[in-house]
Order: C-alpha cells, then structure tokens, then sequence
C-alpha cells in the first residue's frame, strides 16, 4: 500500500542495506529495500508528530519518540531495528535532515564540549551519579563501566574486565612495589584496588561523581586498603602532585575537545621524568565527528568519541611519547550485548528504580552504543605514553610477560 507521508522519498533515498517495513500513523505500509543481503526490520509510527520529528532531526526525535510511545518496533526488536536504520545512516546519500543536523553540530561542537571544571561535574553527575543499584543490575562483579578485554572471545565479562586491568597494568609497567599511580576518572574504584592488591602499588583515583567516590571509598575500607587507596573529588585540572604512573580509563571520551592540549599537558607536568601514563578511550575510525545528539542530551551530555587523529595532535603538542598505541575493535561491541542481555534480563527492577520512560531510554542507549560498535566504526584505543624517550623497553614484548605472569599469578589457589 502506497503513503503520501512526507518520509517517503526520505526513505527511499535513505535504505541502501537491508530492507525496513514502515507503518505510517495513517496506517498505510511501505517497504523500503536496498541491498537484499542487509538486515531487515519494521517501523511503526504511532504519532504524526514522531513522523515529523524523523524528517527534521532524526538523531535527537527518534530516541525521544521511542521514550515517549511514538515510535515502536514492529516484528523485530529495538536492536534490529536500530541496526538498519544505523547501518544505512553511514551512507553520505542518506537522510537530509540528519545531514544538516551533522553540519550543525561539527560547526558547534567546541562550544557543545566546552567543559570547563562546574559544567565538566555537572555532566558527570548527570550519568554518573545514577542510583548504584542501576548499575549492579548489569556490570561485573567489580563495577567495571568499561571495555572489557577478551583475550579469546570466550570470557565470561568477570572474567573479560579482571582481563581488561591486567592488560591495562602490563603496560603501566609496575615492576616494583611502591609506585604512586594517579587513577584520573577512577570510576567506582576497582581498577584502583587492583592495581593496589596485586602490584603493591600506592593509588589514588579522582572522580567528580560523588556518588562514586563514596562507593570507592567503602570498597577501600572493606578491602583493607585505605592506607594504599584513597580517593578524591577532584578535576584532573587541580591535580599538583607528581606520579611514577598515570592511569585514565573511559574518562577522555568527557574531556572535550577544545581541552586536549590542557588534559596531555596536565599528564606532562604531574607525571615522573621516567613514569608512564596509559589512557584508554573510546574512538572512531573515519576522522573528527560529532556526537549523536540524543546521546549528548540523554546519556552524556559534553562527551564525545575522539579520532586518534586529533588526539594525536594534542598528544604532540605536549611533548609527550607515543610509546605503544593498540586498537581495540569489537571488544566494547561484546562488553556492551552482554550489558544489553543482563539489562533486559533485569529491566523490572530497573522500573522499580526508576520508571518505565527511564528504562526505554536506558535500553535504547544501550542497542545504539553497541551498534555504534559493530556499524558505525567506533571503537576502543590505549595508548602508553611517557616523558622520556627510554622509560620503557626496545619493545612491547615486556608487556606479554608481565601480563601473562600477572593472569598465572592470580590463578594460583
């Protein structure tokens, strides 16, 4: 049956891949089909206004009108459905609105991250600062609100994130106990912890999320290491002491980018003359970006996904080394479904936290940021980066030793 919807040549231009059933809220059906090897899904549009909201500013009005009710999968899932509809906004041909909307924001996005110390905690709280028990429903055992590493790609995620800080305290190089380690944007405090009890390193993690820096403090104290871990809330801009070692994992993507030169030249200046530091952040492959504005406003307003080019530039500006970069690809994809599966499993007693609204915002984050992953080039990067042109080894192979005696140690009964 044909529509005369104002989305029609809009999404005859806009599937390339796959095919997309979409029932207008006249009630009339059309069939959108590109490639026949693509994915298929199907679209309801329950309101007239969701329809309008697709045609002008498709990033931000799709999500709110899946919140709201007025946009529903049909004979699919959300993530199917979001599969195709990301798969075939890669495309330059695609929506219009959408372009426009992208042109907007590139022109605009350094006032979007420009996040100085009150505007950079306000956004963390507004993420961050969640009710804990949300957060228990779907990570590890240790809060882990990051990619996991799969060494085989058959790791339970306890297993992929314990994984995940070994790989990441290889390359720290702490090969001697003692060791004053700065965590910038420390999370809930495990990765502290850990590298505290199994490398007798001295750590202290910094967050402006309060919530978090209570959590991590209860866990020191639990833990028995409150004399080798504290905590601070703390910009990393305020940070005065210097470190043997520097560790920063998932908190560059809230950086912004008009603050890169600042954030490399505050590692510079607080890292030992021979002290490495390692950050560890989500990225894209395809270049300097924007971010989804559903994202910006829902999940993580000032944050952005940086492109190792434009990190790079900053990073060289500095003064600093490159002394390792490593690519992670599907990693986070894999962390994210089984985030996605736990979520789900549990999604009753997130409504009981929170509501309903809330927990179709929360799932649709989540299919996105994973399909971001597996369509849309994103990806995860670690880089170690040091002072000194010889504070590590000729080559990396020091790192596999550690980190394979590191996993034998642990394993030990």
């Amino acid at each position: 049956m044909l529509t005369t919807s104002i989305l029609d040549p809009i999404l005859s231009r806009f599937i390339r891949e796959g095919s997309l059933d979409v029932t207008f809220a006249d009630g009339k059906t059309t069939r959108y089909e590109g490639s026949k090897l693509g994915p298929h899904a199907g679209l309801r549009f329950v309101t007239k206004a969701a329809e309008r909201g697709f045609f002008l500013n498709p990033g931000l009005a799709f999500g709110e009108a899946y919140m709201d009710g007025g946009v529903t999968p049909q004979g699919c899932t959300l993530y199917d459905l979001l599969h195709v509809l990301m798969l075939n906004a890669m495309y330059s041909s695609g929506h219009v609105g959408e372009a426009l909307s992208a042109a907007t924001r590139m022109v605009r996005r350094r006032w979007i991250q420009f996040n100085p110390e009150s505007r950079s905690r306000r956004n963390v709280a507004h993420h961050y600062d969640l009710d804990e028990r949300l957060y228990r429903l779907f990570l590890d055992r240790d809060w882990q609100y990051s990619c996991a590493y799969f060494r085989t790609g058959n790791e339970t995620l306890d297993e992929a994130q314990d994984a995940k800080k070994h790989h990441i305290a290889a390359k720290l190089k702490l090969d001697r106990p003692g060791l004053s380690v700065l965590d910038i944007g420390c999370g809930w405090g495990g990765t502290a912890l850990t590298l505290a009890r199994d490398y007798g390193a001295v750590v202290t993690g910094i967050t402006l999320s309060t919530e978090q820096l209570q959590a991590a403090r209860a866990r020191a104290a639990e833990a028995g290491l409150s004399d080798r871990v504290r905590f601070e809330l703390l910009d990393y801009r305020q940070v005065r002491t210097r470190y043997d070692r520097i560790v920063s994992v998932g908190m560059f993507e809230h950086v912004g980018i008009g603050h890169y030169r600042t954030f490399f030249d505050k590692v510079r200046d607080v890292l030992a003359d021979d002290g490495v530091a390692l950050l560890h952040s989500i990225g894209r492959n395809d270049g300097p970006g924007t971010t989804n504005p559903w994202i910006a406003k829902y999940i993580f307003p000032g944050g952005y996904s940086p492109s190792l080019s434009e990190t790079f530039v900053a990073i060289e500006h500095s003064g600093l080394w490159v002394t390792d970069c490593e690519v992670l690809r599907l990693h986070y994809a894999r962390t994210i479904s089984i985030w996605r599966e736990r979520f789900a499993a549990h999604r009753a007693d997130a409504a009981k936290i929170y509501d309903e609204r809330f927990c179709r915002m929360f799932e649709f984050y989540l299919a996105g940021a994973e399909l971001s992953f597996r369509v849309q080039g994103h990806m995860n990067f670690q880089l170690q980066l040091t002072r000194s042109i010889d504070a590590v080894p000729f080559t990396r192979d020091y790192m596999v030793d550690e980190e394979r005696a590191a996993l034998a140690r642990i394993a030990r009964p």
